[in-house]
């Protein structure tokens, strides 16, 4: 079952040529088994942030679209808590290969998406994102102004 959902997944993300602004053709964009097993952190276009509670995050985008409002790739963190007070401000699909989160919104309600489970925020939420550590395949959608 988790492969057949990941193979629908990738599918969905990486399945077409994309046209491009200036109407060339776009080749789509490939993780590999290796990538999924965290190889792709090892690119040179991986950028690294450490942030300001001490956590590192490690991310690689593997598609952007032209007119820049859809993006996918990869996404590592350690362990953090995030206070999402302002709306989040895109809709992101996350796929977790490792680790997992707890997503607490503001009215209390608590959802816990671990390995091998996906989840949607909406650019509307606000709450407390809070983890241990995870790897993600991620998707976003972000309609631009």
């Amino acid at each position: 079952m988790k492969r057949r959902v990941l193979i629908i997944l990738c599918a969905m993300v990486f399945g077409g040529p994309m046209m491009a602004a200036s109407g060339e053709t776009v080749r789509p964009a490939k993780i590999s088994q290796s990538d999924l097993s965290g190889k792709i952190f090892e690119r040179p276009d991986m950028a690294e942030t450490t942030h300001g509670d001490g956590h590192v995050t490690q991310s690689v985008t593997t598609l952007l679209s032209g007119d820049k409002n859809f993006s996918s790739g990869m996404y590592k963190s350690g362990k953090t808590r995030i206070d999402i007070t302002e709306p989040y401000g895109v809709d992101e699909f996350m796929y977790f290969l490792e680790g997992g989160v707890t997503l607490t919104s503001s009215d209390g309600a608590e959802l816990v998406i671990n390995a091998g489970e996906a989840v949607t925020v909406p650019k509307e939420w606000t709450g407390v994102f809070e983890t241990d550590g995870y790897m993600k395949i991620w998707v976003i959608y972000s309609q631009g102004e």
